[in-house]
């Protein structure tokens, strides 16, 4: 039995990996600011604290983890804190980051297209950034500052029917309503990872020896368009589709200019089997469109 700490967990892939964890016999305490309902019983450990509030954040987290899962850091600044109250209190770190550490160029992704080892580290809070920046930058103090292993697990968009976010449900909702969506290129790819294999992963960086930044996604693409084309079947109905710039027309979550995936070769030469793309992905459309 391990003692883990989780910044995060209450929800989607983060309350998976809780689940997961606790399954097997672990000891989890989570981190959270106590603005979601925690969905877990008094099994699970919970602390109520805003890391921005540095002060109590360092009071907070007095206890010592074999290993700490970091789901809700999105600026340098925060991660630069973590590292240092953590010195010499775990064995490990795995810090969720995302495919927006790289650039939407139509080339499929490895970890080299980011180095996180050479970036340019510029201090500031998760304001100061992009998302995607604010996750480059986070992942170049990890790397830097921290004096345990660090894993950042680059996750693409994480697919669920439980998805907070409900990006997927936007696509099966306007065919559902007849209400059209905007995009950019329809022939652009993307990649995807099923939450239940997002959790799975996390747990599996935590106790494999890999340290450093790794892609994990489904393998296998799709376009937009064919990704349409599965809404369109499991509704029964056709999309209504522009791709000019309409600003009465909402614009897709998936809107992007040119492919945008990556390749999970490393994790998988690691010893992690992720699964194909095309064997989720219909019945996933399927029940969010029921």
């Amino acid at each position: 039995m391990k003692k883990i700490l989780i910044l995060g967990g209450t929800r989607f892939f983060g309350k998976k990996l809780v689940e997961r964890l606790t399954k097997a016999g672990h000891e989890v305490t989570i981190v959270t600011r106590g603005k979601s309902e925690v969905p877990f019983d008094s099994h699970v450990s919970h602390i109520k604290v805003d890391r921005l509030d540095e002060a109590a954040f360092r009071g907070a987290l007095e206890g010592q983890w074999d290993l700490v899962y970091d789901n809700i850091c999105y600026s340098p600044n925060e991660a630069k804190v973590l590292c240092e109250i953590l010195e010499g209190k775990t064995q490990k770190l795995i810090f969720t980051s995302t495919l927006s550490t790289y650039e939407i160029d139509g080339s499929v992704k490895q970890e080299e297209d980011f180095n996180p080892f050479d970036y340019d580290i510029k201090m500031g809070d998760q304001k100061d950034f992009s998302y995607g920046e604010g996750k480059r930058q986070a992942e170049a103090v990890f790397f830097k500052y921290a004096s345990f292993p660090v894993v950042a697990v680059r996750f693409p968009i994480v697919m669920g029917e439980d998805d907070y976010t409900r990006r997927l449900h936007f696509h099966t909702e306007k065919v559902k309503k007849g209400e059209g969506m905007a995009f950019i290129n329809l022939d652009a790819k993307m990649s995807f990872i099923l939450a239940d294999e997002a959790a799975e992963f996390l747990e599996w960086a935590g106790f494999s020896d890999i340290e450093g930044p790794f892609n994990a996604t489904a393998k296998g693409s799709i376009s937009l368009r064919d990704l349409l084309s599965l809404v369109e079947q499991a509704t029964g109905k056709q999309a209504i589709i522009t791709l000019e710039e309409d600003n009465t027309v909402e614009k897709s979550p998936y809107a992007i200019p040119n492919d945008w995936y990556m390749t999970s070769e490393k994790a998988e030469k690691a010893g992690f089997e992720f699964s194909e793309l095309s064997s989720w992905l219909p019945d996933l459309v399927e029940k969010i469109a029921k």
